[in-house]
C-alpha cells in the first residue's frame, strides 16, 4: 500500500466528515468498502477485491430509501453504519480496489449512487482473503448515512415495524425485500460462520410475511 496521497484539489478526492470517522485524504490506491448493495451489485470497474471487515460499527437498516428501494411517498429501508458501543464490533463486507485511470469517474458515480443522505469517510479495512489475512488497507472509503440527513430513520428501530415498511416498499431498483434477501444471501456466501443478527432476523420476518401473504 503506497503512502502517496492523491492531489485532492486536482482530483476532488477529499472525504467528507461523518463525525465518527477519521477523515483524511484518500490514498492513491483507492479502495471502497461495500456492506450493502455494493456487496453484490458492483456497477463500476474494479482492479481487484477482498473480503473482510471494518471495526467499531454495526450494520443497521436505519436509512429510508426514496430513490432506489422506495419512493418519497412510500420509502423503503436500506443499511447504513452506526457506531458500536463495543469497540470489538465488526461489519463484514467486500473491499474493491479502483483502477487509477477510473478513480475520479468511480468516485463521482458512487457519490451520485449514494446521494440520498450518505457521506464518505475513511477507516481501516482488515482482509480475510487467504493470502491477505490480517492485513490492513489504510484509508478505505465507506459511505455512511449520518443521523443529520433527512432520510435517517434510526429513531424508528423496531424490527417488526422495519419489516412492515420493507415488505410494502418498491422503488426504481426493485422490491425492497429483494435488497434484504440478496444481502443476507451474500453474507452467508462470503461469511458462512458469521451470524448478522439484525439482518437475518429481518430476513426471517419478511419471509414470514411472504408466506402469510401467499397463503392469504
Amino acid at each position: 500500500m503506497t503512502d502517496t496521497n492523491i492531489d485532492t484539489d486536482e482530483n476532488n478526492l477529499q472525504s467528507l466528515s461523518t463525525g465518527d470517522c477519521v477523515v483524511n485524504e484518500i490514498d492513491s490506491d483507492f479502495w471502497v468498502f461495500g456492506y450493502g448493495s455494493l456487496v453484490w451489485k458492483v456497477d463500476f470497474p474494479i482492479e481487484t477485491q477482498q473480503i473482510g471487515y471494518i471495526k467499531g460499527f454495526q450494520r443497521r437498516f436505519y436509512q429510508n430509501s426514496i430513490d432506489h428501494r422506495g419512493t418519497v411517498e412510500k420509502p423503503g429501508r436500506v443499511v447504513t453504519l452506526v457506531p458500536a458501543d463495543d469497540e470489538t464490533s465488526v461489519v463484514y463486507g467486500v473491499a474493491y480496489k479502483i483502477p487509477k485511470a477510473k478513480q475520479q469517474e468511480v468516485l463521482e458515480h458512487l457519490d451520485y449512487r449514494e446521494k440520498n443522505g450518505y457521506e464518505r469517510c475513511l477507516v481501516p479495512f482488515y482482509s480475510l482473503n487467504a493470502n491477505k489475512a490480517g492485513e490492513s488497507i489504510r484509508n478505505i472509503v465507506i459511505y455512511v448515512a449520518t443521523k443529520e440527513n433527512d432520510s435517517y430513520a434510526g429513531h424508528k428501530n423496531d424490527l417488526n415495524d422495519i419489516a412492515n415498511q420493507i415488505f410494502e416498499a418498491h422503488g426504481p431498483s426493485g422490491p425492497n425485500r429483494e435488497y434484504v434477501f440478496r444481502l443476507a444471501d451474500a453474507m452467508r456466501q462470503f461469511f458462512p460462520h458469521h451470524n448478522d443478527d439484525h439482518l437475518f432476523e429481518l430476513e426471517k420476518l419478511l419471509k414470514e410475511r411472504e408466506r402469510k401473504s401467499f397463503n392469504g
